[in-house]
């Protein structure tokens, strides 16, 4: 992480002082929630950790590691208990994820059920907002979560209740996929032109289009209710 005070997707390109974000992303990004700082701190909660999930790569970009601790309540439903995470990402990322670790955690757990339904917008509503062109960020520690959710459904035997999302390629002469499009509609874009200004896709391939706008559809749901 880079020091708060200077990092450049918090301070104001205007006058250098004020804030982009609310004081609750603020808060998270200064003071984050449920961080594991460095290998003794990780090492320490994978004793008592039984899910682990990362997504991203430090090698090009954004990163994101996610431990959780799963335990039965009194009725043999599976909650996490706590959440740990770590990442290499921007000031949205951190604020996000640590937004999303208290919310896994409060009030005694999630049900896996209920954190595998959980969605970007509710952490970012929680934060009061982020901008636009910030709320992919968001995404980061939600397809983490995902990821260690379904670790601890194959550690436990649980097979069929692991969710695996595959690209599929939707445009056949650019090869352009459905994640292409879910990360277009992550940044923005509304539109069926919002998509293909960014993706280009169904210029050539006609027939993709009812497809792409499905998808549109369904991920402006998924990520934004």
């Amino acid at each position: 992480m880079e020091e708060a005070n200077t990092h450049a997707d918090v301070k104001s390109k205007v006058d250098g002082k004020s804030w982009f974000y609310t004081d609750q992303v603020k808060e998270h990004f200064l003071n984050p929630k449920n961080l594991l700082l460095g290998d003794e701190q990780v090492k320490e909660f994978e004793k008592i950790s039984n899910a682990k999930g990362m997504v991203g790569s430090p090698a090009c970009g954004d990163v994101m590691k996610i431990w959780l601790l799963i335990e039965k309540d009194e009725q043999g439903i599976e909650r996490i208990k706590e959440c740990k995470w770590q990442t290499f990402g921007c000031a949205s990322a951190i604020a996000s994820t640590s937004m999303m670790s208290v919310m896994l955690s409060e009030n005694g757990g999630m049900t896996l059920e209920e954190a595998q339904q959980i969605k970007p917008k509710q952490i970012v509503d929680r934060l009061g907002d982020l901008p636009t062109r910030k709320f992919h960020c968001s995404v980061l520690g939600d397809k983490a979560l995902r990821e260690a959710i379904n670790n601890y459904y194959k550690q436990t035997g649980q097979i069929d209740k692991v969710k695996v999302e595959g690209a599929k390629i939707i445009d056949k002469i650019l090869k352009i996929t459905d994640k292409d499009i879910e990360e277009a509609v992550l940044e923005g874009a509304r539109t069926f032109e919002d998509v293909q200004k960014k993706t280009k896709v169904g210029i050539h391939d006609k027939e993709c289009i009812p497809e792409v706008e499905q998808l549109i559809r369904f991920y402006q749901e998924k990520y934004f209710g």
